[in-house]
């Protein structure tokens, strides 16, 4: 039977110049795991390639971020049907999500890159997909774009940058920031600042809002 509720995101990554580097498989498994709203876990699929299935906007958007972290990887999103019930593992599944998600990474070879592609045709509904961006094929653009952009900013961040993030999140203060790395709390706001973290955190947002029109989700 396919399924005609909420679609879903499947997602393929590829690890960049494989022949060339260690095998970083096992580091973005582990890393990936931790991404809330799952329906199959990721799992290595054939060679330096990974694959999973995303049932929310947040956690395609968490992914992404995640993987721009550990940097090396493209990324290719394929949004629409899946065949259900679904089985435990990823490879056994089938659906169009399947399909575009094939395209999607197929078509993206350079350095941290991404594409997304949508198989679902219509004028889209919901709270946000005909209210805010019309036809289906438009929301998909746009959540492309938003995740393209995320991407690129959050790229920009060193790993002093990821780390002060990190460990901010946990703590909720830079005075317990400082103390932990041994820095000044002007240091910590510094690193934050160029960590860009607030814009990052805006389009993060957007990436949700434009990637739910694109799933037809209702938040």
């Amino acid at each position: 039977m396919v399924y005609d509720g909420v679609p879903v995101a499947v997602v393929n990554v590829d690890q960049q110049a494989s022949r060339r580097s260690p095998d970083l498989v096992p580091t973005a498994l582990a890393e990936l795991s931790r991404v809330d709203g799952l329906l199959l876990g990721f799992e290595r699929t054939a060679g330096d390639e990974v694959q999973g299935v995303c049932g929310t906007p947040s956690a395609v958007v968490d992914l992404v971020l995640r993987l721009t972290r550990l940097g090396g990887w493209r990324i290719g999103i394929g949004i629409g049907p899946v065949e259900m019930p679904l089985p435990t593992s990823t490879r056994q599944a089938r659906g169009a999500a399947y399909l575009v998600a094939r395209e999607a990474i197929e078509t993206r070879r350079t350095a941290q890159s991404l594409r997304l592609i949508s198989a679902l045709q219509g004028e889209g509904h919901g709270d946000v997909s005909a209210a805010t961006y019309g036809g289906l094929q438009e929301a998909a653009w746009y959540s492309e774009s938003a995740l393209i952009a995320l991407r690129a900013l959050a790229g920009r961040r060193t790993s002093e940058g990821w780390e002060v993030i990190e460990l901010a999140t946990r703590t909720g203060t830079q005075r317990e920031v400082a103390q932990q790395l041994g820095i000044t709390q002007a240091a910590v706001s510094q690193r934050l600042t160029a960590a860009a973290v607030d814009e990052v955190d805006r389009l993060r947002e957007l990436a949700i809002i434009t990637v739910a029109a694109a799933m037809e989700w209702s938040r």
